[in-house]
């Protein structure tokens, strides 16, 4: 039982080797959304446990896909980000955070 969102090639790809997808089009924008947001778990676990950058891509697409879901556009979320990171900083200076007194 597969039962998840895929990308856009994949039943074409499966449908190559032979066998038979069986899918149907998510219309539903709340369910949308919640299949990404599990999709992006589970693109970060596969990261998680691999450690390959490759899983990264898949990561990022979901991410992508979020943001279009959601109506924000890259460019708008790197500015988002730009200013998050000039606030908040970025994780370059690898600061781990022991306590706080």
């Amino acid at each position: 039982m597969i039962k998840k969102l895929v990308r856009d090639n994949i039943p074409e790809i499966i449908k190559s080797s032979g066998r038979t997808p069986i899918c149907e089009t998510v219309k539903n924008d709340d369910a949308y959304l919640q299949l990404l947001k599990d999709k992006l778990q589970e693109e970060v676990k596969e990261y998680i446990e691999s450690g390959q950058i490759i899983e990264l891509c898949d990561v990022v697409e979901v991410v992508y896909a979020l943001l279009k879901a959601q109506g924000m556009s890259q460019s708008e979320f790197e500015v988002m980000r730009n200013k998050k990171a000039i606030a908040n900083g970025t994780f370059e200076k690898r600061i781990f955070l022991e306590k706080i007194r």
